[in-house]
């Protein structure tokens, strides 16, 4: 395999970041010599996530065998998911906001049209449903863990607790027309065809969707990491996979 200089795209905040946890965590369990560094590690961690380099790939261009890029890229991804806000803390950072969004999108996984469970008719394609939190900039809150994709939205909210925890809390909630029969806090557009809309509603409409709008800068947030536009890996790694990035954002907006 040919080999040669590449950049990524990441804030050297979030390598220092992933670099001060490995060493920490290296500490922890009395780890000795390594073929990386604890700097080198997080680079691994991080081109893999950002750029969704292969193992093989990184195997190469690190110097290492394939099997050692996945034990060094898993572990920083299960250190990192363990830094990763859960619900609960979500809730009480909204607890100060205004309101919250809450939105769904499809992770594209490489799955045979024989998996079912994972085609999201919505979208036409097998994937991942993932839900997620953000204030009212449009600025990311939480990820949920991933469900197959053909559970829709609403039911993937109500299996998260999303509805019960906002509803509880008082959080004013805007969704789009998949929440519909939520209830709760959870505020979404009337639902008709345009023309049989009265002109109070189609005002209403209007306002929301320019609210909702918001929620679009955390899914191109999520999406500039390369690997989560077209997941190759287990589904069972796939949560683990998101958190991961998701402790690496709050770390690098803080």
């Amino acid at each position: 395999m040919l080999v040669y200089p590449s950049g990524v795209d990441v804030s050297s905040s979030a390598l220092r970041f992933l670099s001060a946890r490995l060493r920490q965590h290296r500490r922890a369990i009395g780890s000795r010599w390594r073929r990386l560094n604890p700097g080198r590690q997080a680079l691994l961690a991080l081109a893999h996530l950002r750029m969704g380099h292969t193992y093989a790939q990184l195997a190469a261009g690190f110097d290492i065998g394939t099997t050692t890029a996945y034990r060094y890229v898993t572990e920083a991804v299960k250190l990192l998911a363990g830094l990763a806000p859960t619900l609960a803390d979500a809730i009480r950072v909204a607890s100060t906001k205004a309101f919250v969004i809450l939105d769904g999108t499809l992770l594209p996984i490489d799955r045979i049209a024989a998996d079912r469970p994972f085609y999201s008719g919505k979208h036409k394609k097998h994937g991942m449903n993932l839900q997620v939190l953000t204030d009212p900039f449009g600025r990311l809150l939480w990820a949920s863990p991933t469900l197959p994709g053909a559970v829709h939205d609403v039911r993937a909210a109500r299996e998260h607790g999303i509805v019960d925890a906002l509803t509880a809390a008082g959080i004013k909630c805007w969704a789009d027309k998949a929440y519909r029969g939520s209830g709760g806090t959870v505020r979404t557009p009337y639902w008709g065809r345009w023309e049989t809309l009265s002109a109070g509603q189609k005002a209403v409409n209007r306002s929301h969707a320019k609210i909702r709008a918001l929620v679009e800068q955390a899914m191109a947030t999520l999406k500039a990491w390369r690997l989560l536009r077209k997941l190759r890996c287990s589904t069972t790694r796939i949560t683990a996979l998101v958190q991961a990035i998701l402790a690496l954002h709050l770390a690098g907006s803080e």
